[in-house]
């Protein structure tokens, strides 16, 4: 994080090229020579007061999407703090969901579906499935008794505490949380407009945080600035992967797998998260890419295996990943 923007991908965003700074231009008034000076630019991050955001411990986020670029809003709490993303409705509008679910419901009909064609078969199978398992059941209950032994209660005792810690962990583990509301991603095209929305009162995930009034009662659109690790450019991962390996741009790919896979958590993209997950094609990607940032022996070996990831195959995933992001997007004006 916080490398410096890539200048092989990020050219197509580039204005338009200016006189060289060194070489002086002809005033057409008097004929005199003046310097041209740049053009005046909203704050940017490097000169924005930070103190608000260091406060709150919320931080504005960039985006740029095939549909456009917005801004929103981020920040990291312990799991046990925050209550997910209700993606109920989104549910219901997925007509893929919807029949999958009839499905799995019409085969667990079937599996459970009895056709009684006579009453004393009827009487005589269930007689013989009582004694079955119930058989069954009893010598289990026997065996578990008669063979478990202390080292083995003490096992489990151990293996339950275990357990218990981990589940600790978890609950303790920061997890990352957006300007969301109802399963979608909120995105706003001027920071003008996300402040407009934070300080109109609107429900988001967000309102949870026990900073959130402060935050709304300070922001202003000055302060949305996002900073450099802070700026992910989705739109230009599938372009830059189909140029092939020797175009690869290691920031901008491993940028967007952080992004990628703190929005599939928050918004609960469970498909997006097995694609990215341990041992995946696209992680041994993201893990050869940051070996090849590192340098030294690490790069070597990383960009030998880069050779070994197909460029169209790591394209196409992405794209699916971009896809389904952008599905869940509510762009707000």
């Amino acid at each position: 994080m916080g490398n410096p923007k890539h200048t092989e991908v990020s050219v197509a965003r580039q204005s338009p090229q200016r006189p060289d700074a060194d070489e002086p231009e002809l005033d057409e008034t008097d004929g005199t020579v003046e310097e041209v000076e740049d053009d005046v630019e909203r704050p940017s991050a490097r000169n924005a007061d930070r103190s608000l955001w260091d406060e709150v411990r919320i931080d504005p986020v960039e985006i740029a999407l095939p549909s456009g670029t917005g801004y929103t809003l981020r920040a990291y709490r312990p799991a046990r703090e925050l209550t997910p993303t209700d993606v109920a409705d989104r549910d219901i509008d997925d007509p893929f969901l919807a029949r999958r679910q009839a499905i799995e419901v019409d085969e667990d009909g079937d599996e459970d579906e009895v056709v009684i064609l006579d009453e004393e078969v009827a009487a005589e199978f269930a007689e013989a499935e009582e004694e079955e398992n119930g058989g069954k059941s009893r010598r289990r209950g026997a065996d578990d008794s008669s063979t478990k032994t202390d080292g083995d209660k003490a096992t489990e005792d151990e293996a339950d505490e275990d357990t218990d810690a981990e589940d600790e962990d978890e609950a303790d583990e920061e997890v990352p949380v957006f300007l969301s509301h109802r399963g979608k991603l909120l995105l706003f095209k001027t920071p003008e407009s996300l402040v407009s929305f934070v300080q109109s009162g609107a429900p988001t995930d967000m309102s949870q945080l026990d900073s959130w009034n402060e935050l709304s009662d300070r922001l202003s659109p000055a302060d949305i600035a996002p900073l450099d690790e802070d700026t992910y450019e989705l739109d230009l991962v599938v372009e830059n992967l189909r140029g092939g390996h020797d175009t690869w741009d290691a920031p901008l790919l491993i940028e967007a797998g952080e992004a990628a896979r703190d929005v599939a958590y928050a918004l609960r993209l469970p498909a997006v998260l097995d694609m990215l997950s341990s041992g995946s094609s696209l992680d041994n990607l993201d893990e050869a890419l940051r070996s090849t940032v590192n340098g030294g022996i690490s790069g070597f070996l990383g960009r030998r295996r880069l050779k070994k990831i197909g460029a169209q195959t790591a394209s196409l995933g992405w794209r699916t990943i971009v896809g389904k992001i952008s599905a869940v997007v509510d762009w707000r004006d």
